[in-house]
């Protein structure tokens, strides 16, 4: 009878970790409630995004504002993450809270270079069917199912996420 090598038991414990967080995201999916996937969002070159025309692919929503110190910190982590990620199917909305300046809004974009798409929420309907937004910024991951798994009040744990994505983009 052979005894086990390092390498074996190094495999087995990276498949049972593999698994266990398959069987995570699995059940937290399962216990998440559903986005609202009639939400519609119009970016900043006014182009109409349906939510429910993202299903399928992973999604994130940051609400923000151009005058939050935060928000700016995590801009250049999310572009990396929608630029890793994207090809792969991954999708980033950007929603500018409804008292943000439009103008304000374009020119922060167009100065960070920003790849993935801006909305507005003039009115403020967005933050409110997603929860009655009012800190920014913040995130909420939808499955490709649709389901919210995870709502970031404050900067992003960028590690989450990406673990998150890897799961489905690899799945």
């Amino acid at each position: 009878m052979k005894t086990p090598t390092l390498s074996n038991i190094t495999k087995t414990a990276l498949l049972l970790t593999l698994g266990g967080l398959v069987i995570i995201a699995l059940v937290t999916q399962l216990r998440s409630p559903q986005a609202p996937l009639d939400a519609s969002f119009t970016t900043i070159q006014g182009k109409l995004l349906q939510l429910s025309a993202l299903r399928g692919k992973p999604v994130l929503i940051t609400f923000w504002a151009t005058d939050c110190p935060s928000c700016i910190k995590e801009i250049p982590d999310l572009i990396q993450l929608y630029q890793r990620y994207h090809p792969q199917g991954f999708e980033s909305i950007a929603v500018s809270m409804y008292y943000d300046i439009p103008s304000h809004v374009v020119e922060m974009s167009q100065h960070k270079q920003l790849p993935y798409p801006i909305a507005l929420d003039l009115t403020g309907t967005l933050a409110r069917i997603f929860g009655n937004v009012q800190v920014t910024p913040t995130s909420f991951l939808l499955s490709p199912t649709g389901h919210i798994v995870q709502r970031y009040t404050g900067v992003i744990n960028m590690t989450d996420v990406a673990t998150q994505l890897d799961i489905y983009l690899k799945g």
